[in-house]
């Protein structure tokens, strides 16, 4: 069934007013889900009304792939565990760049057999022809670059979360002299495609460019910094899906690419804030830093502790506060902790949890692990609000928590996480710190924090310390 070109423009306006309310609903954790189910409303709208544009051909074979999607996409949805979405985002990332590169080529390719006629049917002239053709040009160029970076860095970035690659940043010499070179030969290389009225070689020369830049871009990131990454290959998917919207001169693919390459770049410099990093530094590889080694220390001996001397430090405590981090997520604790929270506060105990912006490598982690566990919007808090309130805390639990409450982010300027901002777990009474074992956090850093006089190590799978814990109250 066909639309008419009225109620299509129509269908992909209500779409992206959805997508806008969608952003808007994720905003607050008490309506990410009515905003997902507008993302979900839109994207269906989308999809309708652009099968039913009678531009569109070779509908039948379209459907078959969306089926296929969708299968897939359901059984990865089931079966990708939480701890893994930072992973599965970064791979989804580089589905959208590849995306974009097939769409850029098979524009270019089609352009000399369609553009002419096309534009001889508006009633164009010669001149007015040259500039139109030399912007769709720009767009193939501009939207297959960016689309190569994407894909690239995109797996890069999965590699490196999924522990296929070691995360620490590759320091290859004149690394930032080669970044921008495969800047600048890009740039000529365009201008020469443009010029020529579109070229196979300086196309293809670019392609392989950008595919060697995205996949350096990132190897050249440490692994402390692979959420801001995340989030900003985020961002380069949504340029790159807008990009593919200027080729295919779809307005709600402009408009979406838009909404998320400008909602990832902005989410990106927020965490830039929250690490104390240069943005720009992050986005272009690295620039302008260097990484230090961070060298083995003699801290001392650290103290242990087991499940019962916990509850009954807990039990004398008036004001208990939880730090969770990938360690919670890793062996779905939340639920446990969410029974202990509530056995704490039938006691009269003072109970917060203090969240870090990227605990588990990724925005709002342990926000959602948190929520899916019930526990209460109320007494959660971010880094900003609940630092100062450590140092008149009795207990703090650090429950899988490590390069977020680490200490020498503040105190040693040599560390390579040196200026990150950090919960200061350190300022209260006593501490309590839920590990597996001394193992260094994703960053490869040693923490301070597990040999200071405060606090106790409990080791063990966290989910059966917290249950252990729960009897003992």
């Amino acid at each position: 069934m066909e639309f008419s070109s009225g109620l299509i423009t129509a269908a992909y306006l209500i779409a992206a007013l959805l997508f806008i309310f969608s952003l808007s609903g994720l905003s607050k954790q008490e309506s990410a889900e009515t905003g997902n189910l507008y993302g979900m409303l839109g994207m269906a709208i989308a999809l309708i009304a652009t099968l039913a544009d009678p531009r569109v051909s070779n509908v039948l074979m379209i459907f078959i792939a969306m089926i296929i999607g969708a299968v897939i996409g359901l059984r990865l949805a089931n079966k990708v565990e939480m701890t893994e979405m930072p992973e599965l985002v970064a791979i989804l990332h580089s589905f959208v760049g590849l995306a974009a590169v097939l769409v850029g080529f098979n524009s270019y390719f089609e352009m000399h057999q369609s553009f002419g006629s096309s534009l001889g049917h508006l009633g164009m002239n010669t001149a007015d022809m040259k500039i139109a053709m030399n912007i769709h040009l720009s767009e193939v160029f501009i939207g297959v670059f960016i689309g190569a970076v994407t894909f690239t860095g995109s797996i890069v970035a999965f590699a490196k979360l999924r522990g296929l690659i070691n995360s620490s940043a590759l320091m290859l010499p004149h690394r930032h002299k080669m970044n921008l070179a495969a800047g600048v030969i890009s740039f000529v290389l365009m201008i020469v495609f443009v010029q020529n009225g579109g070229a196979n070689f300086p196309l293809f020369l670019m392609t392989v460019i950008a595919l060697v830049f995205g996949w350096h871009l990132v190897a050249s990131i440490g692994g402390a910094d692979m959420p801001v990454v995340v989030s900003m290959l985020n961002s380069y998917s949504g340029w790159a899906a807008a990009a593919a919207g200027f080729m295919l001169n779809n307005d709600l693919l402009i408009i979406t690419g838009a909404l998320v390459g400008s909602s990832g770049a902005i989410l990106s410099y927020i965490m830039c804030k929250a690490m104390n990093r240069s943005f720009i530094s992050v986005i272009a590889g690295g620039f302008g830093t260097d990484v230090v080694i961070d060298v083995d220390k003699d801290y001392g001996e650290h103290l242990e502790v087991h499940a019962e001397a916990v509850a009954d430090l807990l039990r004398n405590a008036k004001s208990v506060i939880i730090t969770p981090g990938y360690g919670m997520a890793v062996a779905q604790a939340q639920y446990p902790v969410y029974e202990m929270t509530q056995a704490l506060k039938d006691k009269g105990i003072d109970v917060k949890f203090a969240i870090h912006p990227v605990a588990g490598r990724l925005p709002g982690h342990m926000n959602v692990l948190l929520a899916e566990a019930k526990v209460p919007y109320d007494i959660v808090f971010g880094m900003d609000e609940i630092n100062e309130d450590f140092s008149n805390t009795d207990v703090v639990l650090v429950i899988g928590a490590n390069d977020t409450v680490n200490p020498a982010a503040a105190e040693d300027p040599t560390s390579p996480i040196a200026g990150m901002p950090v919960l200061e777990v350190w300022h209260a009474k006593e501490v309590i710190v839920f590990k597996r074992s001394m193992n260094t956090g994703y960053a490869g850093v040693q923490n301070p924090l597990f040999f200071k006089d405060n606090t106790q190590m409990l080791f063990g799978d966290a989910k059966d310390s917290v249950e252990q814990i729960f009897k003992a109250l």
